[in-house]
């Protein structure tokens, strides 16, 4: 049941909020004609009060404007059309601006705190901001300034400005360290409107609806992953003698690999010339895949006492409205002491252990990992990024994250000497908060997609909060809070965790520079990178005079540089080098048309000589982080851009085909302060 607004108003009081002054009258005072509020100054506010008046406004349970000899009628007249336990009286408050400042407990995260314009604006012009608690200062002042309607605080058209440390302060008070989030058995929490104004702020009115408490988890031990990653053996349960099943294909994927490697079949002494022991519990490996029917698995985890992680494979538990299969299979997995994968995923990737979860080999071994959701997604980054030029640490698919979760593979990863760089693909994190807590703590880059955004994380109740907390905005919020960096697609996931592979280790500083042929492409880039909420700086003042010389006119950036099957290589670089003389840029992206060189004939070698001067560059610019675009890359011969790109990761440059996808993983570097 929520509480009344006079008893909501009591523990702001107590909390430090101001809110208007007032006094409560019950059913046995509704005959002292409202004498209580002679000493309140008019004009006067009524709310009725009672069961059911969650949204007084829409259904006439306030009244505004009001003097003393008003206040019987207008009671009166509430009482005829609405269920009233009471009435609460108050002076109304002056004018100013009118904010919305809420509590909401998202099912994944925990407590959000959300504000913005409130009042008669709050569903018109639904412009808000939210972040995670507890906030801090900083993130309080962020998100008033990210409001569209910012300057109405900080004086508009001749209005004063508000007072935005009281806001601030308000803003702390509900969602900072030790606030009310902390204090409430939070359902929904909002003040809507709080009036700002010069002299401070004002809490008109308030409700709040109690919901159950947080479920406790008990704690678990940090786990030590590097067996999961690096096996000393490894089983596969389920692979057939007589028909060929994933189990059978796993099999061949770990023999290619050359993982010392057991089968697990209950009569058959080898399976596909793999030895064979009949249960887990004979089984002396460090990690086993399991890929039998749903029913089965509970028991094939209850013989693996003594095996430090199990991964479940297959499917159809809790997605499949099964959840009692997958209840069943945490208790055996806990009753055997061993840590449980999954389930419905597909393994662990990692060339260093010789894990592997797909086909065609190992790849080089890196410092990127990956914890995935999805199995099938997983392989694609795998396959694909391989073929971009990135190089895996650590790959692991936790499916469902019915026992191990993504916070604690993060935790890990972020400790691991290996790992420089970790991307994440989650739909369900299971542990949202937990979650929240090891991106916060990670100082490595990490890279967030997200499945699934655009559903309601909360269905709208009695407050404005809960409809407008979306799954999609409470991720930007944890992004925002993290430094995480939340990415659009698949491709921009692999194109930033390439940024961070090749740049990682560079920490210059200075702005964006973006050189390349093609006036209409140079338009072009500069929206890319706008639209990705970069700033191309200016050209030096000096920039006409120093690249006069080299016969390129300063037009401006996007810079104009001729690049080409009859150019000289060199050129770019040097005239990257003559700016850089005068500016320090700290990203420098670099564009090419890739069709012009192959519209003539096959000028392969010229592309390949200004790859290799980019290269050059490079090298000779160790402060300075070098992008390269191959733009209309698919016009080339098979074969060339592979081999561009080589060139290029040779040199710790990426690769990217779009100046769109290059705006993302530049501005990603930046935001996570590598640029």
């Amino acid at each position: 049941m929520s509480a009344y607004e006079h008893e909501v108003k009591a523990l702001l009081s107590a909390a430090g909020v101001p809110v208007p002054r007032g006094v409560v009258l019950k059913d046995q005072d509704f005959g002292l004609d409202f004498e209580r509020a002679g000493e309140l100054a008019e004009p006067l506010v009524l709310k009725a009060f009672g069961p059911g008046l969650v949204h007084k406004s829409d259904v006439g349970a306030v009244a505004l404007g009001l003097s003393r000899k008003d206040l019987a009628g207008a009671a009166a007249g509430m009482r005829a059309r609405l269920e009233v336990a009471g009435f609460l009286v108050e002076e109304q408050a002056a004018a100013g601006v009118e904010l919305i400042v809420g509590l909401v407990r998202d099912p994944g995260f925990g407590p959000v705190l959300l504000t913005g314009l409130g009042g008669v604006w709050t569903e018109a012009l639904r412009d808000t901001a939210l972040r995670l608690c507890p906030i801090s200062e900083e993130d309080a002042r962020r998100m008033l300034a990210s409001l569209r309607g910012s300057s109405l605080l900080y004086g508009s058209r001749g209005a004063p400005p508000v007072d935005v440390d009281a806001v601030i302060k308000l803003l702390m008070t509900v969602g900072g360290p030790g606030g009310l989030w902390e204090r409430l058995e939070l359902g929904e929490f909002e003040l809507n409107p709080v009036i700002a104004g010069p002299s401070g702020v004002i809490a008109v009115d308030a409700r709040y609806l109690p919901g159950p408490g947080p479920a406790a988890g008990a704690p678990r031990a940090a786990t030590d992953f590097l067996p999961l990653f690096e096996p000393r053996a490894v089983a596969v349960v389920g692979a057939s003698t007589t028909r060929p099943n994933f189990g059978n294909m796993f099999l061949g994927f770990y023999r290619a690999a050359g993982v010392p490697l057991v089968a697990v079949h209950p009569t058959a002494a080898e399976v596909a010339g793999v030895p064979a022991v009949p249960s887990l519990a004979e089984a002396d490996v460090d990690y086993a895949l399991v890929a039998v029917p749903a029913e089965r698995c509970a028991d094939v985890l209850r013989e693996a006492g003594g095996v430090p992680f199990v991964q479940v494979m297959s499917g159809g538990f809790a997605e499949t409205g099964r959840p009692d299969l997958e209840e069943e299979l945490v208790e055996a997995a806990r009753a055997a002491g061993t840590r449980l994968l999954g389930p419905n995923c597909m393994g662990v990737y990692s060339p260093r252990g010789r894990q592997t979860f797909v086909g065609g080999g190992l790849g080089p071994a890196g410092q990127v990992a990956l914890i995935s959701q999805s199995g099938g997604l997983a392989g694609e980054v795998i396959k694909v990024g391989e073929r971009r030029g990135l190089a895996f640490s650590r790959v692991v698919t936790v499916g469902n994250s019915a026992d191990v979760t993504p916070a604690e593979l993060l935790r890990w990863l972020a400790r691991d000497e290996e790992t420089r760089a970790v991307g994440l693909y989650l739909e369900d994190p299971r542990d949202g908060r937990e979650l929240f807590e090891a991106l916060r703590a990670a100082e490595l880059p990490v890279v967030l997609l997200v499945g699934g955004r655009s559903g309601q994380g909360q269905e709208a109740a009695a407050s404005h909060t809960g409809g407008m907390v979306s799954d999609r905005r409470v991720w930007e919020a944890v992004a925002e809070q993290s430094g995480a960096v939340l990415v659009a697609g698949q491709d921009d996931l692999i194109g930033v965790l390439a940024y961070f592979q090749a740049h990682g280790s560079r920490h210059a500083r200075g702005g964006v520079l973006v050189a390349g042929p093609s006036g209409g492409a140079s338009v072009l880039a500069a929206d890319a990178f706008d639209l990705a909420g970069v700033r191309l700086d200016p050209l030096p003042p000096d920039a006409p005079a120093a690249l006069r010389g080299l016969g390129v006119v300063a037009s401006g950036n996007p810079l104009e540089v001729p690049v080409g099957p009859l150019g000289r290589a060199g050129l770019v670089p040097e005239v990257v080098s003559a700016l850089l003389r005068s500016r320090p840029y700290g990203d420098v992206v670099l564009h090419v048309n890739v069709q012009a060189f192959f519209t003539y004939g096959d000028a392969a070698e010229p592309l390949y000589a200004y790859a290799r001067a980019v290269a050059q560059a490079q090298a000779a610019l160790p402060d300075t982080r070098i992008t390269l675009v191959t733009r209309n890359g698919e016009c080339a011969p098979p074969g060339v851009e592979d081999e561009v790109r080589r060139i290029a990761a040779a040199a710790g440059i990426p690769v990217y085909r779009s100046m769109e996808a290059a705006a993302v993983a530049v501005a990603a570097g930046g935001r996570h302060g590598v640029a």
